[in-house]
């Protein structure tokens, strides 16, 4: 995990052959410069089939996540969030602890402007858990659409 104040700019991932790594604390996100530095925009990425495991029964976890962000003077690369995302697979963490743990995460290492993330849980035990964690109020002039993933109706 990188621990310094400023991320990597030298990609380990993206052009190679990457291995899922296998816990999220050994996943190495890589950081590319902000091609438009100084223009306050959103980037998403959603990762609708996300899993984690549950740290007391070990069973799966299933999670529609959503991340949104408005870029400083770096952006994550895809490749890496994809292959940090997939390491939750053996993961046992509560939904709160994986949804929080990865929005902190990218924000301490990339530093950008404004970040959010949501956990949308489908449901174990009958009840879905959502989980929302964002940096600080959004830049004013920020475009920000709604992240487009509807609460849980079941059948109903």
């Amino acid at each position: 995990m990188n621990t310094s104040s400023h991320p990597p700019l030298a990609p380990k991932h993206l052009g190679q052959s990457s291995e899922l790594p296998a816990a999220p604390e050994a996943a190495i996100l890589d950081y590319v410069p902000n091609p438009r530095k100084g223009e306050t925009y959103l980037i998403r990425f959603a990762a609708p089939e996300f899993t984690s495991l549950c740290p007391v029964t070990g069973q799966p976890d299933f999670a529609h996540i959503v991340i949104d962000y408005a870029p400083d003077d770096t952006i994550v690369e895809s490749k890496s969030l994809k292959l940090f995302l997939g390491s939750f697979r053996n993961h046992a963490g509560f939904h709160e602890d994986c949804t929080v743990g990865i929005g902190r995460r990218l924000f301490d290492e990339m530093q950008p402007k404004w970040l959010r993330i949501g956990g949308y849980w489908y449901p174990r035990g009958g009840i879905p858990i959502d989980v929302f964690w964002q940096s600080s109020a959004p830049p004013a002039d920020l475009w920000l659409p709604d992240q487009g993933v509807a609460p849980y109706r079941g059948r109903g």
